[in-house]
Parts: C-alpha cells; structure tokens; sequence
C-alpha cells in the first residue's frame, strides 16, 4: 500500500461495496480529510447506498449521494432496475463484456469526482478498481484511470498535473483485500456491512457476507473469501 499522506485530502468513490469500503478503512488512516462520494444511477442493486450511508455513518465520514437516475435513459445495462436481462448473460451490445457492463460509467463517477475534489481542494481521487479482479470491465484498467486523469487535469488545470487518481488495489485480488480488512480491524464490517450483489438480495448472511450467491459478484467475493481463509487467515 502508499505510504500515509497526513496532509493530504481526497475523494474517494464509494459504493458501500467491498472494495470501496476497505479502501476507505485505509483512507481514513493515510489522509487528513476524506470526503466519500456515491452515486443513485437507478441500479438494481440500490440496497448499497444505504450500506453506505450506513458504514459512513460508522467511519465517520462525510457521504455525498449524486442523482444520476437519467444513465439509465441512454444507455443498456442489467444492473438499472427496469432491466430484467440477467447479469450473467453477455451485453446485448457487446457480446465480450457481460450484461453487467454500463457504458462509461466509470469515466462518469470519476469525472464527477475530479469536479468535486476539485471545489473541495482535495488533492486525490481514490477509486476502487482492480484490474486482477475486474469482471471484464475494460474501465477498471490502469490505463484508462492514468488516461482520464491526464484528460480531465487537462481540462481543469491546463496542464497533466493537478488531482492525482489513486487506484491503490490495482494489482490486488480480492482475497487480498479481505486480508488487508483485517489487518486494518474491519474484517467484521465488511463482512457484515458491505453490499456487492448484484441482484440486491440482503436477506441471509452467508460466510462471504450478504448475497444470492449465483450472480458473477457474488460468485467473485464467494472465491475470494475462500482464497482468504485458505492463503490469508
């Protein structure tokens, strides 16, 4: 992981997923300020933004909530709730990325993200991704984040320096990132917090943490915590 930067500021993406929930364990440690930002995008799965307000609350975190219901008028994905299409078909416009796949949501969130760090002052943007784990989605890819990131300083700054994107889990799994949960004391809150489903099912909790087990979220964070207990514990 990056070293601590005390007197730095961020925004970090969140989800009140996995993944963005333990980056946010570490960003609370590593920066002075960290400013958590979600986004509504009519997602099957809008159950997460209430773990997040949940977990934020729990970090003690400030959370913004972005309405971004309109993605779902111009644009084809299983994950908006008025799409039936299971999330484990290929897309109908793109039969190499799975069902799952919304067109340019990433660069969205994160040009978002760069606006608002860019009011609030803060220095970074901390995203996520994991190109070792990222389902195919070709916008969790180091070079995409390094070219947005040049584009957008670009454009607000005039020059490729400015807000720095930091994507700390790049080359990390997710049973990494359970071990790194643990080493940071928020295994537990993960596990019991987090929301990565897809189809939005929160009704049992299985080992891995909440889930219906059968969509390609579940199946990667059920994998991963078995990789876990097995490489990590």
């Amino acid at each position: 992981m990056l070293e601590k930067i005390y007197h730095a500021s961020c925004v970090l993406c969140f989800s009140g997923g996995q993944d963005s929930t333990t980056l946010a364990l570490w960003a609370k440690k590593a920066f002075k300020q960290t400013h958590l930002l979600a986004f509504n995008y009519a997602q099957k799965h809008a159950i997460e933004l209430k773990q997040a307000q949940k977990i934020a609350k729990l970090l003690d975190l400030p959370l913004k909530i972005l309405d971004l219901h309109f993605l779902q008028e111009i644009t084809l994905s299983a994950l908006f709730a008025s799409n039936p299409q299971s999330s484990n078909a290929p897309h109908p416009k793109n039969p190499n990325l799975p069902a799952s796949f919304v067109p340019d949501r990433n660069a969205l969130f994160f040009t978002l993200a760069h606006a608002y760090a860019f009011n609030l002052g803060a220095d970074f943007v901390l995203v996520g991704v994991s190109q070792e784990d990222y389902s195919g989605y070709f916008d969790c890819r180091k070079e995409f984040i390094d070219s947005l990131q040049t584009s957008l300083n670009l454009g607000a700054f005039g020059t490729p320096e400015g807000i720095s994107f930091l994507a700390p889990f790049m080359a990390m799994g997710k049973a990494q990132e359970f071990a790194l949960a643990q080493d940071l004391g928020g295994l537990e809150l993960i596990l019991e917090h987090t929301h990565t489903c897809y189809e939005g099912v929160r009704g049992v909790r299985h080992a891995y943490g909440y889930g219906c087990g059968a969509c390609p979220s579940c199946k990667l964070r059920q994998d991963a915590y078995k990789e876990f207990l097995r490489d990590y514990k």
